[in-house]
């Protein structure tokens, strides 16, 4: 596996991989990687078979973190990081600085300005105007055939796939389903932060997303009734602060009154457990 700090010997690689059959295949990350993001490199990996490449970035963007949210504290464990990516075949690892990234005089953004104006985009303002100017700053840099993202975050998803779609950028948006616990706790950097108390009781998220979805398989069709009982599940876990819990279109975002057969539903929630911020979400279906 090589490694590299800076855009040049990305570069000179990228030019190297050009001449091999196989596809470039990359996985983004901010590092602090767990069987959620091994799993997205396992996934590339059979993509780009024997031929092809596999990318794996590991980067702390700055600019996606608000006033509010300690950039500091994220965790940064990188020999971890390193060895888990040796183990999982990548071969190459991107790890830049934000001196490398970001120009001291920096006055040029990627921003979105409708699927990210609600949900997560609502309390973090200004977050997904980071993570689209950095994600095309790194298809920049790397020049992939496919990116894989994680469906955990399936706001930026939509994001992601709608700015690839807007900007005509040659790259295929593919989606990984969340990797969770095996009490159903989807995988996070952030559940290390999480105390003992409040991970006891953090499964229980997603036990008001399958209330949700059995509802709806029940044959529930209205939109807010689902909400109101899903805000509610998730309002009497202890400790909790609900944020958000929607039912939306998958690919639009939209807001939905009623369930139909066949529609493409998704509930989203994000709750502030203790000091963290959790979200979370599942498909809904009749």
């Amino acid at each position: 596996m090589k490694t590299a700090a800076r855009i040049g010997p990305v570069t000179l690689w990228r030019k190297k991989a050009e001449g091999t059959s196989g596809p470039v295949v990359f996985v983004p990350t901010m590092g602090a990687l767990h069987e959620g993001h091994a799993s997205l490199i396992r996934r590339a990996r059979r993509l780009a078979g024997r031929k092809g490449s596999v990318v794996v970035s590991i980067f702390v963007n700055p600019t996606q973190f608000g006033p509010k949210e300690d950039l500091a504290k994220y965790p940064r464990p990188f020999a971890q990081d390193l060895a888990l990516c040796k183990r999982e075949g990548v071969d190459l690892l991107f790890h830049p600085t934000p001196e490398e990234m970001y120009e001291g005089d920096s006055s040029v953004k990627v921003c979105e300005s409708s699927l990210s104006t609600g949900l997560c985009g609502a309390s973090r303002l200004g977050h997904f105007n980071g993570v689209c100017t950095v994600v095309a700053m790194l298809f920049q840099i790397i020049r992939p055939d496919i990116a894989i993202f994680g469906e955990k975050d399936w706001q930026q998803v939509a994001v992601i796939r709608r700015m690839v779609r807007d900007l005509k950028m040659p790259v295929k948006i593919l989606s990984h389903a969340t990797v969770r616990e095996e009490d159903g706790l989807a995988l996070s950097s952030r559940n290390r932060l999480l105390s003992p108390e409040s991970r006891l009781v953090a499964p229980r998220i997603y036990q008001a997303l399958l209330t949700a979805l059995m509802a709806a398989e029940a044959g529930e069709t209205s939109v807010a009734r689902l909400r109101r009982r899903l805000t509610s599940d998730l309002a009497v876990i202890p400790r909790t602060v609900v944020d958000y819990a929607e039912i939306v279109d998958e690919s639009t975002l939209l807001p939905l009154q009623k369930l139909t057969p066949g529609s493409a539903a998704r509930a989203l929630v994000a709750v502030q457990l203790g000091s963290v911020r959790l979200i979370d979400n599942l498909g809904i279906s009749r």
